[in-house]
């Protein structure tokens, strides 16, 4: 979306280019060995290509989105088997080269604490439609009330916090858990770093070996009955402990603290861990306002599998296929990401206040117009067409978030969660109390 490029950068083609280059792709798909015995209808490049505007673009069949995209026609059941012979590996490769940050300080200081790029990781499934290939190859999860109705695929994302921007992700059809998945990403973390998680990876066998080269830093909620080592208090309120695992000892602050409502509700406690040792630098009330950004990784998941598509299960029918289909979600949102990016510079707000769904939508009108059309305006014209659009997303721009909560509770509890029989939810700013800690 530069505006100097002599290549008009509102086309898809574009903008996967920029992405990820067309270089490195033929490169990469001669390491996995898928050499042309004959000029194909469709390459692979091409495929891969196509398989990332299909779950962006309207409603349509991948056949029709080659169609529009590459001007070349092929019937679905031939993509099929295109896609069959498209390994996973190629996958993981295009998604290590294609998602990097691209938060920048000075513009997004949103998304930094101290200097330090704000991520998280967390894990999430996907359902795939019971054909007779996915039943064969894959098993529902069982629960207590039987069978899942659909097979999963996990996934386990690493995400800059601050723009909702993709770093890295694993992918798995095999019933992996989602520490197995998780494990793979985090090796992915950017120097100058703080990865935000949930209780899930409060745990000493994550922490103890979590790498700590490169200014990486952690700060993770940890469950009320894990035992540590108390060694120090602070003046802040927070303490020195050490925790355990087998592969040895770490030394970790931990910060109690309780969370309310101004003025009513009933408090929440919070216990925390966190690799930043130095109290004077990181107040312990600082970090327990800070971890609230974890919940962007949820929001996060909420545009990626529901604002993206419109079913709740995935198009694919085998499981290779599903995991190519999730790889092309991700690659389709890091390309939005761009747009969003450049639209909250356009309109001097923040990149979270642009609407996903809005930003979707225009370049889905956007690419459209584009894609027959560019080559009969000149460049000039097809930039400002783009910084048009910029503008209009801006200007669409949504208001900050109210400061509410809704109630931990299920209509239908299955675990000691209470019953939901009426919705409601607080509004007003949250208070944040430092607590004190227990020898």
């Amino acid at each position: 979306m530069r505006n100097t490029t002599s290549i008009p950068a509102g086309t898809f083609k574009a903008l996967f280019k920029e992405l990820i280059s067309y270089s490195f792709l033929h490169s990469l798909l001669r390491r996995c060995g898928l050499r042309r015995r004959r000029p194909p209808s469709i390459t692979f490049v091409e495929l891969i290509q196509c398989l990332v505007f299909h779950v962006v673009a309207e409603a349509g069949t991948l056949a029709e989105h080659v169609k529009h995209l590459t001007g070349k026609s092929i019937t679905d059941g031939a993509m099929a088997q295109r896609r069959a012979l498209l390994p996973w590996s190629v996958f993981e490769e295009v998604m290590a080269e294609a998602l990097k940050p691209k938060g920048d300080p000075i513009q997004h200081p949103e998304a930094f604490y101290h200097g330090l790029r704000l991520c998280g990781v967390d894990g999430t499934l996907f359902s795939v439609t019971n054909t007779p290939q996915v039943k064969k190859r894959m098993k529902k999860a069982r629960s207590r009330r039987g069978r899942a109705a659909f097979p999963k695929v996990g996934a386990a994302v690493l995400v800059e916090l601050g723009l909702h921007n993709p770093l890295a992700a694993a992918l798995g059809a095999s019933g992996e858990s989602e520490m197995v998945l998780a494990r793979k990403v985090m090796l992915a973390l950017p120097v100058r770093s703080l990865m935000i998680n949930d209780r899930y990876y409060g745990v000493g066998e994550v922490l103890v070996g979590f790498p700590s080269e490169g200014e990486r830093e952690f700060l993770v909620r940890a469950k009320e009955n894990l035992k540590r080592r108390f060694l120090e208090e602070y003046p802040d309120g927070s303490a020195l402990v050490e925790i355990r695992s087998k592969k040895g000892t770490r030394l970790v602050r931990e910060i109690v603290g309780l969370v309310r409502r101004k003025g009513r509700g009933r408090a929440t406690s919070v216990r925390l861990w966190t690799s930043l040792l130095d109290w004077r630098a990181h107040p312990a009330a600082e970090l327990l306002a800070l971890y609230a950004k974890r919940w962007e990784q949820e929001v996060f998941y909420k545009e990626l599998k529901v604002e993206m598509r419109s079913t709740p299960h995935l198009q694919s029918h085998t499981p290779l296929t599903a995991i190519q289909e999730i790889a092309a979600m991700i690659l389709a949102y890091a390309v939005l990401v761009d747009c969003r990016v450049q639209a909250a510079s356009a309109g001097g707000v923040d990149v979270l206040r642009i609407s996903f769904m809005k930003t979707l939508q225009v370049v889905q009108g956007l690419w459209k117009f584009l894609e027959v059309s560019a080559d009969l305006l000149p460049p000039a014209q097809v930039r400002l067409i783009v910084r048009r659009s910029l503008r209009q997303i801006a200007d669409m721009a949504i208001p900050k978030r109210r400061k509410r909560s809704c109630p931990r509770a299920l209509r239908q509890p299955v675990s000691s969660w209470p019953r939901l029989r009426k919705n409601t939810y607080r509004k007003g700013p949250l208070e944040y109390s430092v607590d004190s800690i227990s020898v």
